[in-house]
């Protein structure tokens, strides 16, 4: 009787799962349908004369957010939007390619111009449901969807391919597929928020420096619009929020070759550096808790600290460890 019982109620509840399970993927897909109408209209497409990439209608007076390295050194571009209307002609108003962020206005603005809204990037967490709008290889209004995979990543980009070169902190790595193109475009939420830029994908040595698959990153709503809003309001970065020691420096090498640290080349008496006692000649090995071996070591630790946090740096002279303790500056 026991046994009845039970079967009987395990076929109950497999039918009102095999019912629910239909429900619950039709109220998922038209959540992203209602996503991908309400924010792929605020997502462009840019052509710059050597590169193409992504961008994100800033406000209603034209201005566009994008990646720097999409830029380049370009100063014209034309601007497509995702529904394909005919291209529209945009300048430069300035790029920041220490953070990688850049913003462009077009010349005349069109009627129904709709900017995006974007997202508290600390209420981001892993597991989120996310989609990245774009244009990857030229194919516009474009939509791949994936999860937050991590926060509070710190990733170098390489200078090849067009890369800055920059050093960027807290940024949120994501599943969705990011290829070329995709870049300066938008990480939606599924409140039709953006809460990042894609920026970059991982690349594999193994894979001869090939993408790694399901690993893209995304710098946060809340670095692009503490950068965006300056650019527009004054037409350049005038507070980074970025911490430096306020050093010139360059990576050395131990008797093996290897990495060893960051040799002080330059160190001003006003900045971070020279205020706590270190000079040129200084090698440093570590910062706080993190070890330094290379400039792009040094620059990873700095990223997840902020202007005016003390930190110890540990560095050599003349063959002995010295400690001095920093009051960071400002890039």
């Amino acid at each position: 009787m026991v046994g009845g019982c039970t079967s009987g109620s395990a076929r109950q509840g497999g039918r009102s799962t095999q019912a629910a399970a239909p429900l619950a993927a039709n109220e998922l897909q038209d959540d992203y349908q209602a996503v991908i109408r309400d924010v792929l209209p605020s997502v462009v497409q840019i052509d710059a004369t050597n590169s193409l990439g992504s961008g994100i209608v800033y406000d209603d007076k034209g201005h566009i957010v994008t990646n720097a390295h999409v830029v380049g050194r370009e100063r014209a571009f034309k601007v497509t939007t995702a529904t394909g209307k005919q291209a529209l002609s945009a300048k430069l108003v300035t790029a920041y390619p220490e953070q990688d962020l850049a913003v462009i206005k077009l010349d005349s603005v069109p009627e129904g111009l709709k900017p995006a809204r974007f997202g508290d990037s600390a209420k981001v967490d892993m597991g989120q449901i996310v989609l990245a709008m774009g244009s990857p290889l030229g194919l516009s209004g474009s939509v791949t969807q994936g999860i937050v995979s991590a926060t509070g990543r710190t990733v170098s980009e390489g200078r090849t391919g067009g890369g800055t070169g920059a050093t960027i902190g807290n940024m949120i790595q994501t599943s969705a597929a990011i290829n070329p193109g995709n870049s300066g475009g938008a990480l939606v939420n599924l409140d039709g928020e953006v809460i990042g830029i894609p920026t970059l994908a991982a690349t594999d040595p193994e894979l001869g420096g090939g993408s790694a698959p399901g690993i893209g990153f995304a710098i946060p709503a809340s670095m692009v619009r503490t950068v965006a809003d300056q650019i527009v309001k004054d037409g350049k970065v005038t507070d980074s929020g970025r911490a430096a020691l306020n050093i010139t420096g360059r990576t050395v090498l131990d008797d093996n070759y290897e990495p060893a640290g960051v040799a002080v080349v330059e160190a001003p008496a006003e900045g971070a550096a020279g205020r706590a006692g270190l000079r040129p000649g200084d090698v440093i090995t570590r910062l706080g808790d993190a070890p330094v071996t290379t400039i792009t070591s040094l620059s990873e630790a700095l990223a997840s600290l902020k202007p005016g946090d003390e930190v110890t740096v540990v560095y050599e002279r003349a063959g002995r460890e010295g400690r001095a303790t920093v009051t960071l500056g400002e890039m």
